[in-house]
């Protein structure tokens, strides 16, 4: 299976949380290919800039490629979806997870609940 990590999921997966309990063997299994899309790299650089987060991101991306994990680009055939995703909310980096996960496709995984009224690729952590 083809996992695509949300934002949340990759830090609390990063730092072992309690919160990816029911999703670690999803996450360890050998026939199993994570990805961290270039979104999520974006959104900890812009809050980090604004001062919302604090990390350092060149060790997060090592700490992520240490763990096995595979980065997505953001490619245009991404956003080619987008104009037919409804906006339940308006995060502009949910929309764009969303639409990487529904193109490749792949099983977008999220502590956000709102984002399962979008797809059935959405798997709530």
């Amino acid at each position: 299976m083809r996992l695509l990590l949300d934002t949340n999921v990759l830090l609390w997966a990063l730092t072992d949380s309690p919160r990816i309990e029911n999703v670690r063997n999803l996450l360890l299994a050998d026939d199993n290919d994570v990805f961290v899309s270039a979104v999520s790299w974006w959104k900890i650089a812009i809050k980090t800039r604004i001062g919302k987060f604090k990390a350092d991101i060149s060790e997060l991306r090592l700490a992520t490629r240490d763990s096995g994990f595979l980065e997505l680009p953001l490619l245009g055939g991404h956003a080619e979806i987008l104009t037919g995703i409804n906006a339940f909310h308006n995060d502009p980096f949910d929309h764009m997870l969303l639409s990487q996960a529904m193109t490749e496709p792949m099983r977008l995984l999220s502590g956000d609940r709102m984002l399962r009224k979008y797809s059935s690729l959405v798997l709530l952590v």
